[in-house]
């Protein structure tokens, strides 16, 4: 069984001075407000297309890591993750940082670490951004 999510953007102007909204279909979140002006200096009350990339990537990394720690039988927990998108104007998307930090009874550092690895390059978001370095930061709480 396959599974399509959908968003929608409406945007009005021009690059510079326009702005949009992005509205999740799938889960009927939103409309959340999006601008260039966020998107090349930063923003905290406006989202970036970055944004939503490193919360897709932030999930879809933390349910394969539980995935990836159950299947080890060494279930975990708790796992906090952020994912750090980062644009460059001119340029593009230039990478994405995981930072994991878990609670895993019974589970060496060194395992961790190895399980960890293996999740970041088997999470379907990760396959998706294979064009961009992806780095990771692997702790247990």
């Amino acid at each position: 069984m396959s599974v399509t999510s959908e968003a929608s953007t409406s945007w009005k102007g021009n690059l510079a001075e326009g702005s949009g909204e992005v509205a999740l279909e799938s889960s009927n979140q939103g409309p959340l407000a999006v601008n260039w002006k966020a998107r090349s200096e930063g923003s905290t009350s406006v989202t970036t297309p970055e944004e939503l990339l490193a919360a897709a990537h932030s999930s879809c990394f933390s349910m394969a890591l539980s995935h990836a720690l159950t299947e080890n039988g060494t279930p975990p927990e708790s796992i906090e993750t952020t994912a750090s998108v980062t644009f460059v104007p001119g340029t593009g998307i230039s990478g994405s940082h995981l930072n994991v930090n878990a609670t895993v009874p019974g589970l060496s550092a060194e395992d961790f670490a190895r399980i960890a690895g293996e999740a970041k390059t088997g999470c379907p978001v990760s396959q998706a951004l294979s064009g961009i370095e992806i780095t990771l930061e692997a702790t247990l709480a």
